[in-house]
């Protein structure tokens, strides 16, 4: 597919967007909110409404959690153990309704049985994973949006930039689930070469 596409100076490199748990189990009233998480998924929406065409592949990452092993305590400490959050089948665990008229072209499901926080972790119906997808799709670069921007959106993102794409986390598509998280979030990506950009 890559090869159809015009190469050379001046060229638009094959971009992707990567949607990363945007569930209302990250979202104000789900197992673990994220504040202002409803209104990501709502500017989310709006980015995609005006720049779809900017994209030459979408794709959505859940958490959808089976039987995940200690990622779930009944005392959780909020680093390696969290509440039950993000369970497979249940509404919390479904793409936000904001999104629902997204049109992604591919979705990811992660950590069914064990912690995944980030989205090449996790495969398609075909049990495919993020990364056979964006190859076949010939991309070459990665815009990185979701939730929460200190978890599974920064690793999502690292893990893109150790694959070779070049990555941009949208600033303003995006929030940590505290300050201090997202600073540190942002310097360890800054540090990767990943671009911290607003959408516009």
């Amino acid at each position: 597919m890559s090869n159809e596409q015009p190469t050379g100076p001046g060229a638009r490199a094959r971009r992707a967007l990567i949607v990363v748990d945007v569930q209302p189990t990250f979202c104000e009233g789900g197992a673990l909110a994220v504040a202002g998480g409803n209104a990501v998924a709502e500017r989310i929406a709006a980015h995609l409404s005006s720049s779809r065409q900017d994209y030459d592949l979408v794709v959505t990452t859940q958490d959808w959690h089976i039987d995940p092993g200690a990622h779930f305590s009944p005392e959780p400490d909020f680093i390696d153990t969290w509440p039950v959050h993000g369970v497979a089948g249940t509404p919390e665990a479904q793409l936000h309704p904001a999104l629902d008229g997204l049109g992604a072209d591919a979705a990811v499901k992660k950590g069914q049985y064990a912690a995944a926080y980030s989205g090449f972790e996790g495969v398609d119906d075909d049990g495919d994973t993020l990364a056979d997808i964006l190859r076949a799709a010939g991309i070459e670069a990665v815009d990185v949006v979701g939730l929460a921007e200190s978890h599974c959106v920064k690793d999502t993102a690292l893990d893109a930039a150790r694959q070779g794409y070049r990555v941009r986390v949208l600033t303003d598509l995006t929030e940590p689930v505290s300050p201090e998280l997202g600073r540190a979030a942002r310097a360890d990506m800054h540090a990767a070469g990943i671009e911290l950009v607003p959408s516009r």
